[in-house]
This record gives C-alpha cells, sequence and structure tokens, in this order.
C-alpha cells in the first residue's frame, strides 16, 4: 500500500464505528447523518450512509459526491461541504448515476453551486429520472417526504469522456468509461490520494446490479478494467463498505464469473429464466457473505442480450 496505508487502514476502522446503517445496500434509514462523517485520505470525507457521499476538499473548492436523498439530504450535504472547507470554498457537486439516493437531492444545495456531470448521465436523468423519484417515493412514507418537492436537476458543466477539477492542493478527476450499472455512470479518481469513488460500479461483496436494459456484464468489465488502469489504492463505493483497490480486481472476478457461465448456458441453448435461477444458486454457494445475489437472474438476462 505505501504511503497511504494508514489512510486505508483508518477508513476502515471509520466504516465499523459507523455501524450497521452505513454498510448497507437497501434501502435502510433513508436520511445521512452528520454523525457518520469521516476523513479516509488526506483530502477525501465521507458520511457513510444510503449512499455513502463523498467530499473532496481542496484550498479552492470542495466537490461533493452524491446529494443523498431528496432536497432535506442535498441540504445536509452542502451544510457538512462548507464546513469542510472552512474559507469560504466554491462549491462544486457531481453525482455518479442519476438514480434518485444519488442526484435528487441537487434542489437542497444553495445558488451558486456548480453542478458538473457526464452527458449520457444527463440525458438518463431527464428521460428517466423523475420516474425513478415517483418510484422511490413510493416504497415508504420516509421517502417519499424526503423526495417532496424533489426535480431533475440541471448541470452547468457537461463534458463527453472525461474532465479535471483544479480543487487548489488537489485535483478530482470525472471520467465516463461507458455504460455499467446505468448508462451513465461516472467515476471520480483523486490522483494526490490515489482513491477512487466509482459509483455503484465497484463495491464491497454486493451482486452488481445492472439496471439499463443496453447494459451487461461485458460491458462492466470494460468499465471497470478502465478503473484498474488508474491503479487506486483505496475506493469509496457509493454503498457498502469502503475498501482498498483488491476492490477493484474482486469486483471484476465476480462479473467475469457470471459472465462466463451466462455465456456457457446461452451457447447451450438452456432457456435465460432456468439460466438464472441455476446461476444464482451457484453463486450463493460460490461467493459466501455476498449481497444482492437476487439481482443475478437479471443479469444473466442482459449477458443473454449482449451480442457481442
Amino acid at each position: 500500500m505505501g504511503r497511504w496505508t494508514p489512510w486505508i487502514a483508518a477508513g476502515l476502522a471509520a466504516l465499523a464505528a459507523a455501524g450497521p446503517a452505513s454498510a448497507q445496500q437497501g434501502f435502510g434509514n433513508p436520511r445521512l447523518d452528520e454523525k457518520n462523517l469521516r476523513q479516509v485520505s488526506p483530502h477525501v470525507w465521507v458520511i457513510m450512509g444510503f449512499p455513502n457521499v463523498g467530499f473532496v476538499v481542496g484550498d479552492k473548492a470542495v466537490l461533493v459526491v452524491d446529494t443523498g436523498l431528496g432536497d432535506p439530504n442535498g441540504a445536509l450535504a452542502a451544510r457538512v461541504a462548507q464546513k469542510l472547507g472552512g474559507h469560504g470554498q466554491k462549491l462544486i457537486l457531481t453525482t455518479t448515476h442519476f438514480h434518485p439516493e444519488h442526484a435528487a437531492g441537487q434542489g437542497g444545495f444553495p445558488p451558486g453551486t456548480e453542478v458538473v456531470r457526464d452527458k449520457a448521465q444527463q440525458v438518463e436523468l431527464e428521460q428517466d429520472g423523475q420516474k425513478m423519484i415517483d418510484l422511490f417515493a413510493s416504497r415508504s412514507a420516509e421517502m417519499g417526504e424526503l423526495l417532496k418537492g424533489a426535480t431533475v436537476g440541471k448541470a452547468d458543466v457537461l463534458y463527453d469522456r472525461q474532465t479535471t477539477l483544479d480543487l487548489g492542493g488537489v485535483h478530482a478527476r470525472l471520467y465516463w468509461f461507458g455504460a455499467a450499472h446505468t448508462k451513465g455512470d461516472e467515476i471520480i479518481y483523486v490522483p494526490e490520494d490515489k482513491l477512487v469513488l466509482p459509483g455503484d460500479v465497484v463495491e464491497n461483496r454486493i451482486s452488481p446490479n445492472i439496471i439499463c436494459d443496453s447494459c451487461s456484464p461485458r460491458q462492466w468489465i470494460a468499465v471497470v478494467d478502465h478503473i484498474a488502469r488508474l491503479k487506486p489504492e483505496l475506493v469509496v463505493p457509493d454503498h457498502g463498505e469502503l475498501g482498498d483497490g483488491s476492490l477493484v480486481a474482486q469486483e471484476r472476478g465476480f462479473l467475469a464469473d457470471l459472465d462466463r457461465r451466462a455465456r456457457l448456458a446461452r451457447s447451450a441453448g438452456e432457456p435465460v429464466d432456468e439460466a438464472g435461477k441455476r446461476i444464482q444458486a451457484e453463486m450463493e454457494g460460490a461467493y459466501p457473505g455476498w449481497t444482492g445475489l437476487g439481482n443475478i437472474p437479471q443479469s444473466v438476462q442482459r449477458a443473454y442480450a449482449d451480442p457481442g
């Protein structure tokens, strides 16, 4: 690990102290709590929760990565960012993808916040964002309350493949490597800290959830391969536990195994529904301790539909 090993250890210890609510993938407490704020590297902090919201703190600007679910959470994230800056730094917001816990709190940020995201994500947000807001709002009374008045946000800066933000003493490189979890997944890399915030694309023992109907395990693997080339030493996923750079290879290995099993089944002419159930059962045995394995039948369907 080299020079960042103490920070990696501190980040993992911080997660353990944060309690079960911070290590979830599902729909636990949707309210962010400033008490779950932890420093995980020299320039990066995170509120562990649903989702894990990141802060990259520079001398000129503070970048917030994701909003939390709805404007009340967005407002809390903005206040935390301003406290972490402490010198009136510019506030910048970016979102890893269009799902409501990641992007539907934009309205809680103060006027003057600069919003940056990739073009593919903005298109997806405008096409499907309101539908997802309505879906999440229907899941519980608390989610409905948090999402009251939430709207699809616009970006001040849109980029195609990559842009770099100079925050003052630290940089954030924002990438769109292609579709994986969604069509517009954004990856944020902080080179000074060798840290990546990969959204839902790399998580810690959580089965990949392939949402978009044109996505596939093969495409997700391609995005993970791009992340691997960054050689991160610390990974801050949007959901679940923090980890070191080995999470990238772990994610790829799971996806490659899933894709291989699905392609063999397709080649053998096995009906997709039967293959999905069988492969889920096999991988439940092969990957003890993983969560979200109910996603596997849908992932198998995506693999069957992928002509690549």
